[in-house]
């Protein structure tokens, strides 16, 4: 167990599975006190029960993301039980494969809402508490897909996470008088139950092959990233976003990936 984070309250949203689980249990083993948000009460128990087994503290609160007003009162509840609030990750996401001309308006409905104007939500709802005790941390998980790259059927998905980025930077801006800081991560082919569609597609060797690191990421190798953003260490970082990807963007052809 580690003190980078110790006496911090985080919620972590999306936290049931994946990249949000491996980010709350590194929190927790920095010594934060986590709130583990998320929409499936069955991944919710199983990451309060992984922190718990390895001396963490964590509390579960079952929410969807989408439902805003549901959020809000959530985000109000914790900080009057903990005490305070430190850290809000946004992590939780929708994803919808479609074109273009074929998507339909519920699923974009859905997307914008969880990835993007979830950050307004839970920005809104922490910043009183963020205020009250001088000092905070946004971070949002947003994608390479959409700020950097993109590919054919996401584009809904990579257009939510591009206005995730024009969300850091004016937020950073905004906030940085209040010691605040926002910043965000921007994941590649992450092995999470997120990536199930492309690996049964393309699978898994052959998107590997394409990264110049040759494997897909962990989810533990964005966590790290995660904990350094909501730690003093990154004091006089805001507005950034940090590239966690193998590699696999710089390539200017498939041809150079070998």
């Amino acid at each position: 167990m580690g003190e980078r984070l110790k006496g911090r309250v985080a919620i972590v949203t999306g936290s049931g599975q994946g990249i949000g689980r491996a980010t709350a249990i590194a929190f927790a083993n920095e010594g934060a006190v986590v709130v583990i948000a998320t929409r499936t009460v069955a991944h919710g128990e199983e990451t309060m029960r992984l922190i718990a087994e390895a001396g963490g503290t964590a509390l579960f609160r079952p929410v969807d993301i989408a439902d805003h007003a549901a959020t809000r009162a959530m985000v109000d509840e914790v900080a009057a039980t903990c005490g305070r609030l430190d850290i809000m990750v946004h992590n939780a996401a929708a994803f919808g494969r479609a074109t273009v001309e074929e998507m339909d308006e519920a699923t974009l409905d859905r997307l914008f809402n969880v990835n993007v104007k979830a950050c307004f939500t839970l920005t809104q709802a922490a910043l009183p508490h963020m205020r009250k005790q001088g000092a905070g941390r946004i971070i949002i998980t947003s994608s390479v897909t959409g700020p950097k790259v993109s590919m054919p059927g996401s584009g809904a998905y990579a257009t939510s996470k591009a206005a995730v980025t024009g969300f850091i930077h004016t937020a950073a801006i905004e906030l940085a008088a209040d010691n605040i800081t926002v910043n965000g991560i921007e994941p590649g082919y992450i092995d999470t139950p997120g990536l199930a569609g492309l690996k049964a597609r393309w699978g898994e060797a052959r998107i590997a092959h394409f990264i110049p690191a040759k494997r897909l990421g962990r989810p533990e190798e964005i966590a790290g990233p995660m904990v350094f953003l909501a730690s003093d260490e990154a004091s006089y970082i805001t507005g950034e976003t940090i590239v966690v990807d193998g590699g696999a963007r710089l390539p200017e052809s498939p041809v150079f990936a070998g």
